[in-house]
């Protein structure tokens, strides 16, 4: 799942997307502001004082993991129709490239301005951006469409973690993030089968512009508890603009869609080109992430890694997993687009169990995420070698999802802890901006071992998305800050 997201997440979980949200109607004229003035018990998210915010900051998950799952679905039967077969990886690589630039535009206009700004602007863009999709005639437009929606969409995640960080206390933090992945439940359930029923029987163009029938009223509501808010995510104005970092994320962007259209050269170029793309995408990644990310340096930076490194492990898989059981299955899109379901069910429960286990700390939910997901995945991989029953790929990649959701709220939590205030834009950005960079590398370089090996090479997909798990596996317990005790 796609999370922020996802859903991705989300991701959502995500990381993986984002737009709109809900707010019970009535609720700026009878709620009381979000924070009161005198300390107030860390009850839950849902507890009066954070009550409509958090309904609306859910609400706008809900509507992203429902986009994010039912792209993933569709996407096979869109490529056909269009006669983009070619371009299947790429059409999801471009949004993940363009959500580099547009976490960055973000989380400097965050820390400028608040987050209000942002978020409105992306909002309104993520609906052009379904607008083009939803209309296109042939796959190149679709992936005009994709880029729009992938810049504006993955730029709200970045106010949204700006409002946890604000707003919420420390205490609470886990479990907002648990909640954004709980907001992936019901999308997960029917998200991918009515996404298939609305392509098969209709046409897949109205499962983007439905979307569009509930982003709008959703956006409307989401406003009166934004606003109510306000006062304690104001910006800094002393904060520059920095052109450079938009520069170096337009370089970001390229050097990994470089990587996914390498894979149309002959050999050896396109290993070549892809190497040298995946080179310059690092060195240009460097000013947008934490000093020593690259190094995996202990404590913040390797955070950021690990999330770069799971992104594309899970999300370098979840996009071939509905493609393999159509092909070499037979499966309607709808349900092959039920493999999605399981894996946000247990994203969601794993996510809800982690925001209460206190005693379990960041560095030992990565540890046991990360050597869940290589579990999973080694498993999925051994169904397409084998051509296995595809109920056992279900299971495994319904535990991958119960890693995902168990790690990665964490992934927030510790940025958020170790970032000033003033940081807390350009931190929560990089945060993204590294799992949307891990999961279009990862998508590129499928898609390249993909087309050297021959199509339908899906066991090779998965086998690259293994070797990537096992790498976030020797470095989960990196995200350990110098002076905290080691993971027993």
């Amino acid at each position: 799942m796609t999370e922020p997201t996802a859903p991705t997440p989300a991701p959502p979980s995500t990381d993986h997307e984002v737009t709109a949200a809900s707010a019970v109607p009535g609720a700026a004229a009878s709620a009381a502001p979000i924070v009161p003035t005198g300390p107030v018990p860390a009850s839950g998210p849902l507890s009066k004082p954070y009550r409509w915010l958090s309904i609306g900051m859910f609400s706008l998950i809900f509507l992203a993991a429902f986009e994010a799952m039912a792209v993933t679905t569709i996407m096979p039967l869109v490529a056909e129709q269009l006669d983009g077969e070619s371009l299947f990886a790429l059409a999801f690589a471009v949004p993940l490239a363009a959500g580099i630039i547009g976490m960055v535009i973000a989380g400097n206009w965050t820390d400028r301005s608040g987050p209000l700004p942002s978020l409105l602007v992306s909002a309104a863009l993520f609906v052009v951006g379904l607008v083009i999709a939803g209309t296109a005639v042939n796959m190149e437009v679709f992936i005009v469409g994709r880029f729009v929606h992938g810049l504006s969409g993955a730029a709200v995640i970045v106010p949204l973690y700006v409002i946890v960080g604000r707003v919420y206390p420390e205490a609470l933090r886990a479990r907002v993030f648990a909640g954004f992945a709980a907001a992936w439940v019901i999308p997960s359930i029917v998200g991918p089968a009515l996404a298939g029923v609305v392509a098969e029987a209709i046409s897949w163009h109205w499962v983007f512009l439905g979307v569009i029938v509930l982003v709008v009223p959703a956006a409307a509501m989401m406003l009166p508890p934004v606003l109510r808010v306000r006062d304690q995510v104001q910006g800094d104005p002393s904060v520059q603009w920095s052109i450079s970092r938009v520069g170096w994320s337009v370089l970001v962007a390229a050097a990994a869609l470089g990587v996914s259209l390498a894979k149309e050269l002959g050999d050896p170029w396109r290993w070549v080109v892809a190497i040298a793309a995946i080179a310059l995408a690092a060195y240009a990644a460097r000013p947008l992430l934490p000093k020593g990310t690259l190094s995996a340096a202990r404590g913040m930076p390797a955070t950021v890694l690990l999330k770069l490194i799971v992104a594309g492990a899970f999300f370098g898989s979840e996009i071939y997993l509905p493609y393999l059981f159509i092909e070499n299955y037979d499966f309607s899109p709808s349900l092959a687009g039920a493999v999605l379901t399981g894996a946000g069910v247990s994203w969601a429960a794993a996510s809800w169990l982690q925001g209460r286990l206190d005693r379990v700390s960041n560095t030992q939910a990565v540890v046991i995420g990360t050597v869940l997901l290589a579990i999973s995945l080694a498993i999925v991989f051994v169904v397409a070698f084998f051509t296995l029953a595809p109920a056992i790929a279900f299971v495994a990649w319904t535990l991958a999802g119960g890693a995902m959701g168990f790690m990665y709220p964490r992934f927030s939590v510790a940025v958020l802890a170790l970032s000033p205030v003033s940081a807390q834009g350009f931190n929560s950005a990089a945060l993204t901006i590294s799992e949307s960079l891990g999961a279009a590398v990862a998508l590129a370089i499928t898609a390249l071992v993909s087309s050297a090996l021959g199509a339908g090479m899906f066991a090779a997909d998965f086998a690259v998305t293994v070797v990537i798990a096992i790498v976030a596996v020797l470095l989960a317990s990196r995200v350990r800050p110098r002076g905290e005790a080691s993971v027993s």
